[in-house]
């Protein structure tokens, strides 16, 4: 997190900047300002705010609860976040436009939270602080062909498997689940867009927890080729730095990634895939390897569902080898229920992407335009069992289902809600004694202007 005199500079920068641009342009006629504001610029004012209630009947711990003997398991929390921004745009002669947008978030976890998700903690801090210019129209080839951004700002790739949180939550912050934080404490990225081809190259520090701070920075190049309406090829290149007594498998690490999401025959729309492969590379510190695919149908008529099944593997460590095989699952994000938190209990509180190797069966439905639903089966085992922890010998990490759905109450209100259970392996039952099932029950309700 930066120190307060550094998050003041770049916040007040941002404001110069979006502030000063008039000065570069013609006079024209341009939106009437907020009052306190400088003409000349089109303002936007965002707004946002969530509270949600967890409770697990039968929680996340080794049998009995190490502080509560009686042999209850059960826990509840909420949390809660507020998020409000202002945004500008000012058009530059000839076409091409200044941007910026400074925000600030606060957020919390309530009620005795399990040490897992954070403990009860509050914080309020600077989100997005950042300026950039795209060129519009001012140059051939297309509109935006160019765009330059700097400051606190969110990056996002592909379906945010590898990269998408800038930010980490829970810990002294608070706000685990509700995940308010997505930009990076520092960003700079630059896009080159031509037709079909994107290219891309970023720099990213990410904003860590205080208590926890590897340091992790990075620095990347992305390609992407889109056809036809549904298709998209992308591969990246990232090379990383990192605190070494911390993240050492970080510090010199490479990562290579190829991604296609495709609706390959014309004739069969409805018919999609996803295919994701990234390797990382250190030395002996770390060499390993994750993959996913996964296919889709969407079905017509009323209720529109949706069928998929994603087969996903992330490499664990073969202590029969020097290298470190387990995959760093680095700055994973919320993209779509189960992807790629896999699982409201599995990958919301116990499994990282690393050493992991998940089957799902998910069917979304859509009853009206304000609700959709969905019920999402998952299967989980371990690469290598022996490296998840002493004496295991079993690669059954368990099974989960769970039941959502998000509702659109009006235009700017939104609840969730979560209901899901998850059954431990033999591999979960040899390491901590479990054999009870986990039950999960979650509510969640967003505004947004």
């Amino acid at each position: 997190m930066y120190p307060f005199a550094a998050r003041s500079k770049i916040s007040a920068a941002v404001l110069l900047a979006l502030a000063a641009a008039p000065a570069f342009a013609e006079d024209e006629a341009k939106p009437t300002p907020p009052p306190g504001l400088p003409a000349g610029v089109d303002w936007t004012f965002n707004f946002d705010a969530g509270y949600g209630a967890f409770g697990f009947d039968n929680s996340l711990y080794l049998n009995p609860r190490p502080d509560d003997p009686s042999g209850d398991l059960g826990d509840n929390w909420t949390e809660g976040m507020v998020k409000a921004g202002l945004s500008g745009v000012y058009k530059n002669l000839g076409g091409s436009e200044w941007y910026g947008k400074l925000s600030a978030v606060g957020e919390g976890t309530f009620s005795s939270a399990p040490d897992l998700v954070g403990s009860d903690a509050t914080s309020f801090g600077v989100e997005d602080a950042y300026i950039g210019w795209r060129s519009g129209t001012s140059i051939g080839g297309g509109e935006n062909v160019l765009d330059f951004k700097v400051g606190r700002t969110q990056y996002q790739l592909g379906h945010g498997l590898l990269l998408y949180d800038g930010s980490s939550e829970g810990g002294s912050r608070g706000g685990y689940w509700t995940n308010a934080r997505k930009a990076f404490e520092l960003a700079a990225v630059g896009t080159f867009t031509s037709g079909s081809n994107k290219f891309e190259m970023f720099y990213l520090d990410r904003d860590e927890l205080p208590e926890s701070d590897s340091g992790s920075k990075l620095v990347g190049a992305n390609y992407e080729y889109s056809f036809g309406e549904e298709n998209t090829l992308g591969a990246t290149y990232m090379k990383w730095s990192a605190k070494e007594d911390v993240r050492p498998e970080r510090d010199g690490m490479e990562v290579y990634n190829l991604r296609a999401y495709v609706a390959p025959f014309p004739s069969l729309k409805a018919l999609s895939f996803e295919l994701e492969w990234a390797q990382e590379e250190n030395d002996d510190l770390i060499d390993s390897m994750a993959w996913n695919a996964a296919a889709s149908y969407q079905f017509g008529g009323a209720w529109a569902p949706k069928l998929t099944y994603r087969y996903a593997f992330f490499e664990g460590d073969d202590p029969d080898t020097a290298e470190n095989e387990n995959f760093d699952g680095l700055f994973t994000g919320f993209y779509d229920w189960s992807s790629w938190w896999q699982g409201e209990i599995g990958g919301g509180y116990l499994l990282s992407n690393s050493n992991l190797i998940s089957s799902m069966l998910r069917l979304h439905a859509k009853p009206t335009e304000s609700l959709s639903t969905g019920l999402i089966f998952l299967d989980f085992s371990l690469d290598h069992p022996e490296s998840f922890a002493p004496g295991i010998t079993s690669s059954d990490a368990g099974t989960e289902l769970d039941w959502y759905t998000d509702w659109s109450v009006t235009s700017n209100f939104t609840m969730s809600f979560v209901v899901a259970v998850g059954k431990p392996g033999d591999a979960v039952e040899q390491f901590s004694g479990r054999t009870g099932n986990f039950t999960y029950g979650m509510i969640y309700g967003a505004y947004s202007f």
